[in-house]
């Protein structure tokens, strides 16, 4: 590996068809004054590639490859097919995406396209295979960008095109019409079908939808996405075998499942703007770099955009204060990025993300944005030693997006927020300085000494089985309410939840009896071996050989347990939450589980607004908050400014 290779990645989109040929000399400049390594080009420009059916100009593009890559930048290439142009829609109407309610959506947008509409895949895949032929082996290119953040604005159209393909994709899940009916349970509400051709899309209806069809069409709406990026991605290997491919991702991105789609990307890439008006952001913000090191199974991933100060599409757009952008950059970098870019690099002139800032602002170079911007380039410049680091954790928090989901449709026991409850859980140990992986809950656990399933509402029997076995092997375990309560086809587990073959049941020593979601706004405490408050969620939990550790004091579970633990002659234990913990119960809880599962927290105690992750030989000390602070890891004393941080040694 060259020293070059060595280096983190840096820069960002790169738009130059916005501009006059006489910037882009200037942008060059400025990049490589600004310690840029790369730049993504063309994401949104097929209306400059294609500007009428079949005749393409690729003039301007070889110019600006051969500009950068004069100036030493290396370029990741957008396939251009996230904002079809205006001839598409004039002549494939059809081509547009259908709403809930009917409503055909519009050009004057961008990713104005149903997924399943093959007038826009012919078209894509035309132009994808031009850019692919003409530039595979251009000595700029180092890695190619599909699409743009599939289904953001569209993640599911309910068109007639969509609708057929939705027909195909069941019969190959189901086989019949009466694998479906059973799986759909459409005995309820008269809803049996007697061929597929009678099945439609879930749009507007008069009251509850079927569940399992809603879940279904969320389920084939993701493949179809992600049938597009793989057939454009299979056009570009067919040109540029050993290019790597990606597409970004959206952190927790409810409408698009990553599982599904992480294997089929050379590199996980991702788009995160934490919110600077929300002080919780950067526990979100360490989620999702940790989710996006895991989808990779532990490998380097690309901060694909990010910005510098505000975005445009918050009300109101927030600046980053002095130092955030560097802190979010380095969290990431500390977390398993192995590149830092941004949206985008020069701020733009006009159109709908004019008000977004950039890498160069409005203003210019003499500025506090781009200052900011330089400083950080030649810092990340030095950091080369981390590129390939792995990220060591012990800890796996259960993520499914059936799960999420399915928890969140109508005709459920309460609104649960799913991201909300898994973050609650995984702020417990960012609070303690320990790292934490996500897994998928049929996924091996094995690597892990201690694995806490929130809300895990979907269960597969493998599933079940996989975290039944957790405690049986000597480690700990963690399931939280609303978990196991449903199968794959959200058929109920019976016989008390936390179902399936009665495996996890088992292990955990407790059923669940009954649900008793509380009133909103009400608080109610448990009491026992450990106290404290809680809100939310309780349950009738009907104990067999576990330990009942809390008892909820009040409300309508009053008495009953609401913690218990089960420990195993091997050294496993199994613990069971049946309420949404406050912070200063969820320290007291996490500390337990750290010791059961005799996982070494880096603070003592819980820490807020800080946090510290080690990656390679470095370990990062992050400072959340605005106000100084001082802190203690180990023998080392620390002391950091508001939103500042340190590499030390690990």
């Amino acid at each position: 590996m060259t020293e070059k290779d060595r280096a983190l990645r840096y820069g960002g989109d790169y738009n130059p068809e916005q501009w006059p040929v006489h910037v882009w000399d200037e942008d060059v400049r400025l990049m490589q004054q600004a310690h840029v390594t790369t730049a993504t080009v063309a994401v949104f420009a097929w209306a400059k590639l294609e500007p009428a059916p079949g005749i393409y100009e690729f003039g301007w593009l070889d110019d600006v490859l051969d500009r950068l890559h004069a100036g030493g930048i290396r370029v990741i290439l957008g396939t251009a097919t996230a904002s079809p142009p205006a001839w598409l829609a004039h002549r494939h109407p059809e081509s547009l995406p259908v709403s809930i309610d009917g409503v055909r959506l519009a050009f004057g947008s961008r990713q104005q396209f149903s997924p399943s509409s093959a007038a826009y895949r012919h078209h894509a895949m035309q132009l994808v295979t031009q850019l692919a032929s003409r530039y595979a082996r251009h000595p700029a290119v180092e890695g190619w960008h599909v699409g743009n953040e599939y289904g953001n604005h569209v993640p599911r159209s309910y068109d007639h095109e969509s609708a057929e393909a939705f027909r195909i994709w069941l019969e190959k899940r189901y086989g019949d019409i009466e694998g479906l009916n059973s799986a759909w349970g459409t005995a309820f509400w008269s809803q049996t079908y007697q061929s597929f051709a009678e099945v439609g899309v879930p749009s507007a209806a008069p009251m509850i939808r079927n569940p399992t069809q809603v879940l279904d069409f969320d389920r084939f709406s993701s493949d179809a996405l992600l049938e597009l990026y793989r057939a454009e991605a299979a056009i570009i290997r067919s040109h540029a075998a050993d290019t790597p491919i990606t597409t970004n991702f959206m952190s927790f991105f409810k409408e698009v499942d990553y599982w599904a789609w992480a294997p089929h990307v050379d590199v996980v890439s991702d788009d995160l703007y934490p919110d600077p008006a929300d002080p919780r952001s950067h526990v979100l913000s360490a989620a999702t770099r940790d989710l996006m090191r895991s989808l990779g199974a532990g490998k380097p991933w690309l901060l694909m955009e990010q910005a510098t100060s505000a975005v445009n599409w918050r009300p109101p757009n927030v600046p980053l204060a002095d130092g955030r952008h560097r802190l979010n950059s380095l969290q990431a970098v500390a977390r398993g990025a192995d590149g830092i870019l941004h949206f985008q690099w020069r701020q733009s002139a006009a159109g709908a993300e004019k008000f977004h800032s950039a890498m160069l602002p409005h203003a210019g170079e003499d500025t506090r944005i781009h200052r900011g911007v330089r400083a950080l380039g030649l810092e990340l410049s030095q950091l080369g030693d981390l590129v390939g680091e792995a990220v060591p954790a012990r800890v796996a928090l259960c993520f499914d997006w059936d799960s999420w989901r399915a928890v969140e449709q109508d005709g459920t026991p309460a609104v649960v927020d799913y991201l909300d409850t898994v973050l609650r859980f995984y702020e417990g140990f960012l609070r303690r300085g320990v790292t934490v992986d996500f897994l998928h809950p049929e996924a091996d656990s094995t690597p892990y000494s201690l694995v806490v399933a929130p809300a895990a509402h979907v269960l597969s029997d493998d599933a079940v089985r996989a975290l039944a076995s957790i405690p049986a092997r000597g480690d700990t375990l963690v399931v939280t309410y609303l978990s196991g309560v449903v199968d794959e086809n959200l058929h109920i587990r019976l016989g008390g939840y936390l179902g399936g073959d009665g495996a996890l049941r088992r292990a955990l020593g407790v059923r669940v009896e009954e649900f008793a979601p509380a009133p909103d706004g009400t608080a109610f405490g448990v009491n026992g071996d450990i106290s404290g408050g809680a809100d939310l969620w309780q349950e009738l939990i009907r104990v067999d050989d576990a330990q009942v550790v809390s008892s909820f004091a009040t409300g309508f579970a009053a008495g009953a347990p609401a913690i218990t633990v089960k420990r195993d002659d091997r050294g496993g234990a199994a613990w069971y939450v049946g309420t949404r913990p406050s912070s200063a119960l969820m320290d007291e809880l996490v500390s337990d589980w750290l010791a059961d599962g005799d996982v070494p927290a880096a603070f003592d105690h819980a820490v807020g607004d800080v946090e510290t992750v080690v990656r390679g030989g470095r370990r990062l000390v992050a400072n959340h908050a605005a106000t100084p602070v001082q802190l203690t890891i180990g023998e080392r004393r620390i002391d950091l400014p508001g939103y500042g941080a340190i590499w030390t040694e690990a």
